[in-house]
């Protein structure tokens, strides 16, 4: 059973659930029922208070749903007494992108960046949520010591394991760090697909290299960093191209923090794609995530290229006149924008053809980086600046 929680303006929140559902489709559940429900503020035990707590339990009995998911984080607490007050289990949706995560990982960085996550995450939820746990042991020849609780073991043991993690994850930065910086001697040109998860990265990723990375309508179908060169015509050599993990709305700042080292492809690319899906009725929520988790690992400032993706899931009628043009993103920063599909190959000469002029040292013509935008805001614009990117928005 899914519930959603509306707590004003001030939060993200999607009414429809439908991102939830898609995300408990990923980790193999099926939604049975969901469930809004309207707060000023979270209920301090059972975070949409024991009114609403009844009605979902009614609901969870009439559809003999086996667990909860709930849009928003928990605290340990919440979460407990829920348990306790439900029946069943409760997850956040932080611990259903852990699981999804889990799942995905397949690259031996790959698992260690999920286990820390994790780790990270179940340390927190160790506070009396098992009974067992309030048990001490001691005496001697016992483990632990006298009077050492078993809470108090187990938060050690995960200490142990993180500090472990960390320590092999550091040494997965460094060689990464080895292969970056022997891809900027060889002067190549680096390229980050980056943008919302299931937006077609992948599927754009395999059109363009003729790679053959997974590629699935779903949440989080990739994972796993992968570089590939990319020969330009235009250019008349290669260029390189990573593909990275998804961003998501509310994405768990242990994830980013546990996904730096992949992340860090993106960090330290000379031109970022950004890919969004053309058909998304939150197409302006997510583009702000991604600028949002951009910032966040300091890669708001590179060049970037907007990619309108699944032109072909757009109805005739709402397909836009032009399919390249350029978009104001901030005042006075203009970025170009090109609708394609990578599904069935439409758009995807135009787009080589901008990364080409971007790789040559014509970005200007294409892109103006977050600084230099800031400094031309404080000119008078142009009266042609005026009229440039409204007059070749996206027709609806």
């Amino acid at each position: 059973m899914l519930v959603g929680v509306d707590l004003g303006p001030s939060s993200s929140f999607d009414p429809t659930l439908d991102e939830l559902a898609l995300l408990a489709e990923s980790a193999g559940d099926v939604a049975v029922a969901r469930l809004i429900a309207r707060r000023k503020a979270p209920d301090a035990a059972l975070f949409v208070g024991s009114g609403k707590a009844d009605e979902i339990k009614a609901l969870v009995e009439q559809h003999r749903a086996t667990g909860v998911i709930f849009d928003q984080a928990l605290s340990p607490a919440q979460q407990r007494n829920l348990e306790r007050h439900l029946g069943v289990q409760v997850a956040d949706r932080t611990a259903l992108i852990l699981e999804i995560f889990a799942q995905r990982a397949q690259s031996h960085e790959g698992k260690l960046q999920v286990e820390l996550a994790r780790l990270q995450y179940v340390a927190t939820r160790l506070v009396r949520r098992w009974s067992h746990l309030e048990r001490q042991q001691g005496g001697i020849g016992t483990r632990g010591g006298p009077g050492e609780a078993q809470i108090e073991l187990d938060r050690r043991m995960i200490g142990d394991r993180i500090k472990t993690v960390k320590q092999r994850l550091e040494k997965v930065k460094r060689q990464r760090g080895t292969q970056r910086r022997a891809r900027e001697k060889s002067g190549t040109f680096r390229i980050s697909l980056v943008g919302y998860t299931n937006a077609g990265k992948s599927t754009l990723f395999n059109s363009l290299v003729k790679a053959r990375t997974y590629a699935a309508d779903q949440l989080f179908a990739t994972l796993d960093t992968t570089t590939r060169q990319l020969y330009l015509p235009q250019l008349g050599g290669t260029v390189s191209l990573s593909d990275t993990v998804g961003f998501i709305r509310d994405l768990p700042h242990k994830l980013v923090e546990a996904f730096r080292a992949t992340l860090q492809e993106a960090a330290e690319a000379d031109l970022l794609l950004h890919v969004v899906d053309a058909s998304s009725p939150q197409l302006a929520e997510q583009l702000d995530e991604v600028d949002r988790v951009l910032a966040e690992i300091d890669a708001e400032r590179i060049p970037q290229i907007l990619v309108y993706n699944k032109l072909d899931r757009l109805d005739e009628a709402t397909r836009p006149r032009v399919l390249v043009d350029a978009v104001e993103r901030a005042p006075g920063l203009r970025v170009p924008r090109i609708f394609l599909s990578a599904m069935e190959g439409t758009g995807l000469e135009a787009l080589r053809e901008a990364i080409a002029a971007a790789a040559s040292g014509n970005a200007d013509d294409y892109v103006t980086p977050a600084g230099e935008a800031a400094a031309e805001a404080d000119e008078p614009p142009s009266p042609e600046a005026d009229e440039a990117p409204a007059t070749r928005s996206m027709q609806a």
